[in-house]
């Protein structure tokens, strides 16, 4: 499988993303995935539309990107989260 380029966005890059991002750290470390996470700002995504596997964001996704996006508020509020690490992992292994 090859490593897998995550985007993990949220409105300023620092405070939810950092939380998503540990959390899909240890869901790649438990299921052996090879993953290069990085965190951006919502703004940011454009600029990586060419390299980029999936997004995962704790913010509204106004645009279409040619990759999956996946809402990430349920690490914020607990509610619906295992759906979506699931979600997450099933992406990750394609």
């Amino acid at each position: 499988m090859m490593k897998k380029n995550i985007l993990i966005a949220c409105g300023a890059g620092i405070a939810t993303s950092t939380v998503v991002n540990d959390a899909v750290n240890t869901i790649c470390v438990e299921n052996g995935i090879e993953a290069n996470l990085i965190q951006i700002k919502i703004t940011e995504v454009g600029g990586y539309v060419d390299t980029a596997d999936l997004l995962i964001s704790t913010t509204i996704v106004q645009k279409e990107y040619p990759f999956p996006v996946i809402n990430a508020r349920a690490f914020l509020t607990g509610m619906g989260l295992d759906e979506i690490k699931d979600e997450i992992l099933q992406e990750l292994k394609k």
